[in-house]
């Protein structure tokens, strides 16, 4: 039996997944492991990696390694998505990991990272017309599923953590701020001419802030297993009623919210708003939330040898 780990590093934390591959090219997963490393945190607009969070990431992979160094039959896949991707230091980081750990990040375009997304998706959740969206910390990709095949796919330099940065939406929200993030979003995602393929389509949510709003909504309701969302649906009357809550608090008041981590409490807000400007603009009613994505798509894309 191999035993097949994917280490994901993205915008806000870093991921980590121990899969057995079974002789059949089945897979289980037995173990996931994950740290906020925040690596995207202060890059700006010279996107540059910030010392502080790189030692972070670097810290957490090292973390990583002691679970699975002494594995039989090891493979490692590292993956690394828009933080790195975006990053001016981009080759001095790579260097470091592959000193520190000894592993070769493999950089996702952002193409490659919302189709491995929707390759997730489209093994585990049977939805034939939909939008998926996928918010990470410092991009945000988007495929228009119909049919169940992709039929158009995009990534957008925005995320939870730039967003939140670039208009002040960690701590209490004013009017103007709000106005300002408002006005940007509806502005970049008018700009997809696709998206009105998309009208009425239920929404497909992954990323941690999309998670952190199924846990909200199962806590308030006392459903049991709070963490089990795959599958987990909501109308948008609700998606609106839970940000409007968020809206209402300072970070401080966010962070005692049952369901939310309280380390994402500063980014919830930039996290969520590009799903509630999109169920605005697409009249959509409900969302549905996904537990696999890009993780899960690089191992089925690895067991029908698509990924070397």
């Amino acid at each position: 039996m191999e035993n097949l780990v994917i280490v994901d590093l993205g915008s806000n934390s870093v991921r980590m997944a121990i899969n057995e591959i079974r002789p059949d090219k089945t897979f289980r997963e037995v173990a996931r492991y994950k740290e906020d490393s925040r690596l995207s945190e202060g890059m700006g607009d010279e996107k540059i990696l910030q010392e502080t969070a790189i030692q972070r990431t670097l810290d957490a992979m090292r973390e990583f390694k002691a679970h699975y160094e002494s594995l039989p039959n090891l493979t490692v896949k590292a993956i690394a998505t828009a933080a790195v991707r975006q990053a001016k230091n981009q080759a001095e980081f790579l260097a470091r990991v592959q000193q520190t750990v000894g592993l070769k990040l493999d950089i996702l375009s952002g193409d490659d990272e919302a189709y491995y997304d929707y390759l997730g998706v489209k093994n585990r959740l049977r939805v034939a017309d939909a939008l998926m969206l996928d918010v990470g910390g410092a991009s945000l990709e988007m495929v228009n599923i119909s049919a169940g095949k992709a039929s158009d796919l995009i990534s957008i330099p925005f995320g939870a953590v730039n967003l939140s940065e670039q208009f002040n939406l960690s701590d209490k929200v004013d009017a103007a701020d709000f106005f300002d993030a408002t006005v940007f979003l509806r502005q970049r995602l008018r700009d997809i001419w696709w998206l009105r393929a998309a009208q009425a389509k239920p929404l497909i949510l992954l990323g941690g802030a999309h998670r952190s709003l199924a846990r909200m909504s199962r806590r308030q309701q006392q459903i049991l297993h709070v963490d089990q969302i795959h599958g987990y649906q909501l109308t948008t009357q609700e998606v609106f009623r839970l940000f409007s809550t968020l809206l209402q608090k300072n970070c401080s008041e966010r962070q005692q919210l049952s369901g939310l981590e309280p380390d994402r409490a500063d980014i919830i807000i930039g996290g969520i708003m590009p799903l509630v400007i999109l169920l605005q603009m697409l009249d959509s009613d409900r969302v549905i939330f996904s537990e696999s994505g890009v993780r899960e798509g690089i191992i089925h894309a690895y067991l029908n040898h698509d990924y070397n």
